[in-house]
């Protein structure tokens, strides 16, 4: 997985699939991912990688400022 960005949004990158969305929403995806982590013990392992990239994303977006 690999998260991406520019001023105004990120992508994120999968094996067969992406999507973009506004900067601002980087928030409420972390917290989507981390907490199907929570719901879905058995599938974590499915999102470690997003969790990974849009964490960081986070921090380097974090440094930027």
């Amino acid at each position: 997985m690999k998260a991406t960005h520019d001023e105004s949004t990120f992508t994120l990158t999968g094996n067969i699939w992406s999507a973009t969305y506004p900067l601002e929403e980087l928030p409420k995806w972390l917290h989507f991912y981390r907490d199907r982590c929570e719901r879905f013990p058995r599938a974590a392992s499915s999102y470690a990688a997003t969790i990974a990239a849009l964490e960081a994303l986070e921090k380097a977006l974090a440094a930027q400022t």
